[in-house]
């Protein structure tokens, strides 16, 4: 544009410089008026280019804005059709919502009636269990009648018989007490010695699916009559002897024995393993135990170890460095035997809890349960540290449906199966298919049950379960 415009102002000046020499050599003008005259012509072109630039400029302009006003035309009516189709989404979605509530109101009220059903079959279930339980208890007919004569009687004989106070423990008594005692201490060190320490595996099972996820571990020890001393039995003498840390380390050993086998065919199975808190504090012992387990430290996820409420609070520097060394080889704790719910998840989390068991019937209780905490947020609140809640010591439906209100997702208890003894030979190496092999509870001939897809076969456990959903669904069935 701009050689151009220079182009055009040298052409003028050459036209204007024509036209005056033309005036001052052809006509013979003179050259003042020649050069007023070259100057006339030359303003006359600079007029006319100007006014014909400034018509151009306007055209292009008036295009221009002509163009963005049809832009802007096109931009409003496209933004009116968003609007519109915006109006009618919006209408949809109304619509869709009304209709959604519609359909789910109702179903929202036939689940609170379901829920208050299967709460009454609950209920009914268990008023069923307890008069079962005292039908069974009750003494025979015989019995009854001595005892309602007795009865009968009982004001007679307080009327006439002399005030007695209550006389203290004969020295006979104490005597045998202590030899009672000196003799079941006598019989735990031979079955120690014998190696008659047998293992016993509970299951723990996922709510309310029911399904096996961890075991739990129990120690039993057989006398040479072949009597079962259950660990209440035999811990405290053990303890006040000095053997429990012999028997933590003998059961940790076939925890693991049983885990590797476990993990055969199920990666996602557990166990856990009872450690007394003497075992922490015996040096030689639990340096043993840390050697073991730091060379199986491939399977700590699956091993659990579980301690008591009561041993965690009385746990010192020397305990507390033990359980140190534990978490360092990245094995997990469990938390159990719970008296009350005065806990502290996130100095739990940061020792290395990651379970802690409390009694259903504590979880239940109406009452203050010695915390700042309500029973129902427990489980919510331990979830925030990564801690799972296991709900143990299940006997009756009516228990685990009050349960679920509290969002427990583990469950243990008899009502899913009892302890189970792990036969000898599977922790010996000679079970089939590297399969754990349990022999019925109460049974001496030792028959075998063989653990499905790589896991205990509690049929039991699958009968209890099987049997309470069938329970609860005919219960529901019928009440609807």
């Amino acid at each position: 544009m701009r050689l151009g415009a220079v182009f055009i102002a040298v052409c003028m000046v050459l036209i204007a410089g024509s036209a005056g020499a033309t005036v001052y050599l052809g006509l013979g003008f003179p050259a003042t008026e020649s050069i007023i005259v070259a100057l006339a012509v030359l303003t006359g072109l600079g007029l006319y280019n100007t006014v014909s630039t400034r018509l151009g400029v306007r055209a292009v302009v008036g295009s221009q804005l002509s163009d963005l006003s049809r832009g802007n035309a096109d931009l409003a009516r496209q933004v009116a059709e968003m609007g519109r189709r915006l109006a009618a989404v919006e209408g949809r979605m109304d619509t869709v919502q009304n209709r959604a509530r519609a359909a789910t109101d109702p179903l929202a009220v036939e689940i609170g009636e379901l829920g208050a059903l299967v709460r009454q079959l609950a209920e009914t279930v268990a008023a069923h269990e307890t008069r079962i339980g005292e039908i069974t208890k009750a003494t025979p007919p015989s019995a009854q009648e001595a005892a309602s004569g007795q009865a009968a009687a009982a004001p007679l004989l307080e009327a006439t018989a002399p005030a007695v106070s209550p006389a203290s423990p004969a020295p006979e008594d104490a005597a045998g007490e202590a030899g009672a005692e000196a003799r079941k201490l006598s019989a735990i060190r031979d079955a120690l010695d014998a190696n008659r320490v047998d293992l016993y595996l509970q299951p723990i099972v996922t709510l309310p699916q029911r399904k096996v996820r961890y075991y739990e571990a129990m120690s039993r020890l057989r006398t040479e009559t072949g009597d079962v001393l259950p660990a209440a039995d035999f811990v405290p003498l053990a303890q006040q002897a000095g053997l429990m840390a012999k028997i933590d380390n003998l059961v940790v050993f076939r925890c693991v024995q049983v885990v590797r086998r476990l993990l055969l065919k199920n990666r996602e199975i557990g166990l856990f393993c009872n450690v007394s808190l003497s075992t922490l504090t015996d040096a030689a012992v639990f340096q043993q135990l840390l050697d073991f387990l730091d060379a199986n430290r491939a399977i700590a996820p699956s091993v659990v170890l579980e301690f008591t409420q009561s041993a965690l609070r009385a746990a010192g520097p020397i305990e507390n460095e033990s359980l140190s060394a534990l978490v360092d080889r990245g094995f997990r704790f469990s938390l159990d035997n719970l008296q009350d719910l005065r806990l502290e998840p996130r100095e739990l989390a940061a020792r290395g809890f990651r379970f802690v068991k409390v009694p259903g019937s504590l979880l239940l209780r109406r009452t203050d349960a010695g915390s700042d905490i309500h029973p129902a947020d427990l489980s919510d609140l331990m979830g925030r540290f990564g801690i799972d809640l296991i709900a143990e010591r299940i006997e009756s439906e009516s228990m685990v449906v009050d349960l679920l209100d509290f969002d427990v997702r583990f469950g243990q208890g008899f009502l899913f199966s009892p302890p189970r003894p792990v036969r000898a030979e599977a922790l010996q190496g000679v079970a089939d298919r590297g399969d754990v092999v349990v022999r019925e509870a109460g049974t001496g001939d030792g028959t075998a049950r063989t653990a499905a897809g790589g896991a205990i076969a509690d049929e039991a456990a699958d009968r209890a379960r099987t049997t309470g959903l069938a329970q609860l669904a005919r219960g529901i069935a019928s009440r609807v």
